[in-house]
């Protein structure tokens, strides 16, 4: 299954819950391979979801990346930190699935270098930090598909590490303004994993909450 195929053939929910176990990774400018399996991602369902960057139909070059096919890199920043999402749905549905944490496994010591020193859970355990652990700094990937990038996101189900249980909860730092999409549960992480972003200690799972 290629990438576009893969983000388009069901909800943009579905297709965020499955991503949790894959291998994502990123090949920096000296071949590097850094990276890790997903253990946190949120759905953004589009115009009708009022946490979306896409919401009532808002489009800007800022955003554009989400109304592309889906397989697309969508990449937005806050502050300093940048943020990794995948367009899903057809060219100009624009929903998104944002990449939150991932459990390091490839190019642990790159990674370290890139967070300055920053290890254990801190090292991936938010989407900002996944992102400095890869060392990006800016958009330029934004609005390139997949397949065309430096970013892998291994769709072999052979390769996929299977989570104990997949909980869903609600999304994090969503306008309560709005208790319907505060509350919604979109976001799915690895029950009882260290590098899911907040996990408490006492939470923390045998072998990672993996089988």
């Amino acid at each position: 299954m290629n990438y576009s195929e893969y983000f388009t053939n069901r909800p943009t929910d579905q297709i965020t819950r499955d991503l949790i176990g894959r291998p994502l990774t990123f090949t920096n400018q000296n071949n590097q391979v850094l990276g890790g399996y997903i253990v946190e991602a949120e759905a953004y369902m589009g115009r009708k979801d009022r946490a979306a960057h896409s919401y009532g139909g808002r489009r800007s070059p800022a955003n554009e990346g989400l109304y592309r096919p889906g397989g697309t890199i969508y990449i937005y920043s806050q502050r300093q930190y940048f943020f990794f999402d995948v367009a899903c749905q057809e060219e100009n549905e624009p929903q998104g699935v944002l990449i939150r944490a991932i459990e390091p496994v490839w190019g642990i010591e790159q990674m370290i270098k890139n967070r300055s020193g920053k290890d254990g859970v801190l090292l991936t355990n938010g989407p900002g930090k996944m992102m400095q652990a890869f060392g990006i700094h800016s958009r330029n990937w934004d609005l390139h598909p997949l397949e065309e990038s430096p970013f892998s996101i291994d769709l072999d189900d052979n390769k996929r590490k299977i989570p104990r249980e997949i909980i869903a909860t609600p999304r994090i730092g969503i306008n309560q303004s709005d208790p319907y999409w505060a509350e919604k549960k979109l976001r799915y992480i690895v029950s009882g994993n260290p590098y899911v972003s907040g996990m408490k200690k006492h939470n923390y799972a045998n072998n990672n909450g993996w089988t």
